[in-house]
């Protein structure tokens, strides 16, 4: 036996329900201790609910339960309903439910009676004229299936008299990042009052969990759902729990709590919002059995200008609430453009409107007035051009970028807006996308939305997906100003441009999109691929893009586990089969299915069409996913069968942190290769430990050191060249006690080093170990912990994850500073910075400061006689002078008395044997090392006594 479940297209009319809080407690109190359909039959019930339940005409639904897993922002949702017909004979029974439009379903079963069926996921074979036929028996509702991103899954059986039915659908989905959460969202439209209601759903994101949030139900299409105005409360019966990974939410409203809900049983949509921890790095790479996703989704960067064409209908058809809604949207994203940013709006009909002809016009009051006042005297008339209108916009767009000398990495984009189908000019949907696509040329994307029941929406989404935009549609009952206002919010922060994610081709295959000409606030970018080589421990990532004036380079090599490590088979919550399934590889074939659907959207050619529809049914049919390729057939299970068993995924704590694998990137090799990351030509300058100053003179072939013993809180001026080529690097110290039996009341270290340039511009870097903040206008956060090159016009930053960071100013002065951290420090010991100067070709003679007084001076050394007259000693003599501990220098016309030490740098990894200049480098130094303290960190003083600021 054969039968077939379709997806039909909205909701049907709902069937009559009782409009009474008795029958409510009366389902609540009698109907919930036992479902057992013999119970029922046999039970005696009061004589007033007796006569509600002849109202009755359906089956009861007597069970709605979904159990969601979300692992990584991957989704299986199971959904099971139990339906009983309490009747004399044989009633219909609808099973519906509203899922994502990008979901995919995996799985139905149901049973009735003593007879099980399965879903088994078949090819779509082409329509004849009976199925349309057949087809046409249930005509789709006006929405054409899509409502709100919905779609609707029905099945429909007929339960014989005082039996029941039981229903279990399965799908996926991978979550889009918007506006900075991920949301997912399960529709509770049972249509009637059930007596088990229960929602749960499970996270695990070994990233964290930050920002999670239940907001009251979602109900559009209702209105007195019993939340009150402004109610930000979840749902009542909410129960919310959650640990650093793992979170658990459950929603179980008794009948009574539905009734005051909506007595109709169409609760609304139960959400979940919630973020996981990210910084500015690589992202997040997973790896699991020979396939990985890598989640992209940086923070803390400048938003990038926009050069914005916003292009409206005022057609006849948009009279009423529509424009107006339009208006109220459009005022508030105008007071949201940025004083960079560039605009001009375009109003259509069957005439187009230019407000600014043949410009885009900077964001300033004034024109942001004008603008408003262009907007509000929109009136709709006439018929809807359009091609028309794309073609100016995008003639306006392109002649702008030609014609002006704008910023090289600005984002150029069109927003398009309409309510109908083409009426005016050219009114071929092919021509129109054809037209499209000749003007835009790949130069700028085109965003579209389309508003109410008359729009084309294939028409534009095809647009949208071949000039690399997003496409929107909103209902005319909704609140459509805020559904505007909120997808501009999505793309109304441009943070990068041109961004590339490779990985070595020799390890890596199949892999989805990886280039994305921008990246929005608030979104993410996901990739994801096969492993070729599964022998390899580790995987290089390297991540390109431009952010304002700079050009980021980051690249990382995460670490590989062996194979038993990233199994999650056995896993307590994973039984029933469900532990076979590697959620990494089906967020690839999930992506890789999505990317085929779009290509052949996009494509033109037949023959590419076809090729495209086979793959993506293949890959369909392998992971048993219904597309728009596939088809779902319900066959009969084997006549001793058993009920259909419902089956989900649940994330348990008891070793689950073991077996997923969220790697954020492992440490990169070495960023030197020498032993001394120094030139040889100058004098090299080291400040590190305690902190240990070490000067090695490489004419002299002698190294010079000394300590200073500082206050935490100390800022010591370590380079002064402010007035010359503009570089400061002043370093602050923070305290630690004193190592047990040693002579120090306390130890200090480096633990900021902050860098200051102002040629050509005003720059500055402020180095912790945990963080680097660029910061030359436009503010930059970057990790310690990630590898990652930043370039600008006069500056570049070169991190060696967890090891050194490399600033190069003007190609002529480069500092290494390094980064020491302990997983389990000494009560004496605190992560803190080494500065090393290695290459001073830039800075002037002139330059002071602790280390920088020394790049271009030479010191003597000398040897003092009992009888105090002084031999100057030469280089071949060193060696022999060393066990003497009267050696003297003789810096600037100044005696200072030496003796020969060995010091640890590189955090003891290296050691330097050294002149040793005592009491805080007394007469070594220009006068005392307090007239080193700088008053702030940002203090460009060059000489004693005098403070500056960058």
């Amino acid at each position: 036996m054969i039968l077939w479940l379709w997806l039909c297209w909205g909701f049907p009319t709902s069937a009559g329900q009782p409009d009474s809080e008795l029958m409510a407690r009366y389902l609540e109190e009698q109907l919930l201790a036992d479902y057992s359909i013999v119970e029922q039959v046999a039970r005696r019930v009061p004589r007033q609910a007796k006569f509600l339940q002849r109202l009755e005409t359906r089956p009861r639904m007597s069970e709605f339960n979904v159990r969601s897993t979300i692992i990584s922002r991957y989704a299986f949702t199971t959904v099971s309903c139990t339906m009983v017909n309490s009747g004399s004979e044989a009633r219909e029974a609808v099973f519906e439910m509203q899922i994502p439009a990008a979901a995919f379903i995996s799985n139905f079963t149901m049973s009735i009676g003593n007879k099980t069926y399965y879903g088994e996921v078949t090819g779509k074979e082409k329509r004849n004229s009976s199925d349309d036929k057949t087809r046409n028996k249930k005509p789709p509702s006006p929405t054409d299936g899509r409502e709100n991103g919905y779609e609707t899954f029905k099945a429909s059986v007929f339960i014989p008299r005082k039996m029941q039915a039981r229903f279990i659908l399965h799908y996926e989905e991978l979550l889009q990042r918007r506006l900075g959460k991920y949301e997912y969202t399960v529709s509770i439209r049972p249509q009637q009052l059930v007596g088990r209601l229960r929602v749960e759903v499970n996270i695990l994101e070994n990233s964290g969990i930050v920002s999670l949030e239940v907001p009251p139900l979602r109900n559009s299409r209702q209105k007195g759902n019993g939340k009150a105005e402004g109610d930000v409360s979840p749902p009542p019966s909410t129960v919310v729990g959650h640990t650093k990974t793992l979170a658990k939410v459950t929603f179980n409203p008794s009948v009574v709590e539905q009734t005051r809900i909506a007595r109709n049983g169409i609760l609304g949509d139960f959400i979940i919002r919630y973020d996981v921890n990210r910084e500015l790095s690589v992202g997040d790479v997973q790896i699991l059995n020979g396939y990985f996703v890598h989640y992209f989704a940086p923070t803390d960067l400048p938003p990038l200008p926009k050069n914005v064409v916003f292009v409206l209908d005022s057609s006849a058809s948009m009279v009423g609430t529509k424009l107006k809604q339009t208006k109220e949207a459009l005022f508030t994203i105008l007071q949201d453009l940025r004083p960079e940013d560039h605009f001009n709006i375009i109003g259509f009909s069957n005439r187009i409107k230019v407000w600014q002809q043949d410009r885009l016009v900077p964001v300033t009051p004034n024109n942001i007035r004008d603008a408003k006042k262009y907007i509000h005297n929109m009136s709709p008339t006439g018929g809807t051009n359009i091609n028309g209108a794309l073609q100016t916009g995008a003639k306006l767009l392109n002649d702008y970028i030609a014609q002006n000398d704008i910023d090289a990495r600005s984002v150029s984009l069109i927003i398009f807006l309409t309510d109908g189908r083409p009426t005016v000019g050219e009114t071929q949907s092919s021509k129109i996308l054809s037209n499209t696509k000749d003007a835009i040329r790949d130069k700028f994307c085109l965003f579209t939305i389309g508003i109410g029941n008359d729009v084309d929406h294939k028409l534009l989404e095809r647009m949208a997906l071949e000039n690399c935009g997003m496409t929107r549609h909103f209902q005319e009952e909704e609140d459509a100003a805020s559904h505007l206002k909120g997808f501009y919010d999505e793309i109304g922060t441009p943070l990068l441009s041109d961004i590339r994610v490779d990985y070595p081709e020799d390890d890596v295959e199949q892999v989805t999109q990886n280039f994305f000409p921008n990246y929005f606030n608030g979104s993410e970018i996901i990739i994801a691929g096969k492993l070729i080589n599964r022998t390899s421990d580790k995987l290089h990532v390297e991540v390109t893009a431009s952010n304002s004036k700079k050009y980021i380079l980051l690249k990382t090599d995460v670490a590989i586990d062996l194979p038993s490590r990233n199994d999650i088979r056995g896993v307590p919550g994973l039984e029933d089969g469900k532990g076979d399934k590697n959620y990494i590889e089906r967020a690839w074939s999930y992506l890789t299915i999505k990317e085929l659907l779009n290509s052949r959207l996009k494509s033109d050619d037949s023959q590419e069409k076809d090729h495209l529809m086979e793959k993506a049914k293949s890959m369909a049919l392998a992971y048993n996913f219904v597309t728009p390729f596939t088809v779902l057939k319900m066959r009969e299970a084997g006549l001793h069968s058993e009920p259909p068993q419902e089956e989900f995924i649940r994330p348990s704590t008891d070793g689950i942190g073991e077996k997923l694998q969220s790697l954020q990137g492992h440490k990169a090799p070495p960023g030197t290769g020498e032993k001394y990351p120094c030139a040889r030509k100058k004098s090299v300058c080291i400040a590190d430990g305690d902190p240990h100053f070490v000067i090695d003179f490489p004419s002299s072939k002698f190294s010079v050191c000394f300590n200073i013993d500082g206050e935490p809180g100390d800022i010591l001026r370590l380079v002064s060249d402010h007035k010359e080529s503009g570089v400061t690097v002043n370093g602050q110290l923070i305290g630690a006690p004193a190592p047990p039996n040693g002579h120090k009341k306390h130890r200090t270290y480096f633990s900021t080093i902050t860098i200051l340039n102002n040629k050509p511009e005003r720059s500055y870097l402020e180095i912790t170990p945990r963080r680097i903040i660029l910061d030359d206008g436009e503010r930059l956060v970057l990790s310690c912990g990630r590898s990652a090159i930043v370039r600008s016009r006069s500056l570049e930053v070169s991190i060696s994850a967890n090891s050194n960071v490399t600033v190069t100013i003007r190609d002529t002065i480069s500092f290494v500073i390094l980064i020491h951290r302990y997983k389990k420090p000494a009560p004496y010991q605190r992560n803190h910075l080494g500065f090393y100067i290695s290459n001073s070709k830039g800075l002037s003679s002139d330059s002071h400061g602790l280390l920088g007084q020394f790049l271009n001076h030479e010191v003597r050394l000398l040897q003092e006689s009992l009888n105090t007259s002084h031999q100057q000693v030469g280089q071949d003599e060193t060696e022999a002078l060393k066990p003497n501990p009267t050696n003297t220098l003789k810096v600037k016309g100044r005696l200072v008395p030496v003796v020969w030490k060995q010091r640890r740098i590189y955090n003891g990894q290296q050691e330097v044997e050294c002149w040793f200049a005592k009491n805080n480098a007394d007469k070594l130094i220009d006068g005392s090392y307090k007239d080193y303290l700088a008053s702030h960190p940002f203090d460009t003083g060059n000489s004693f006594g005098t403070i500056n600021s960058l």
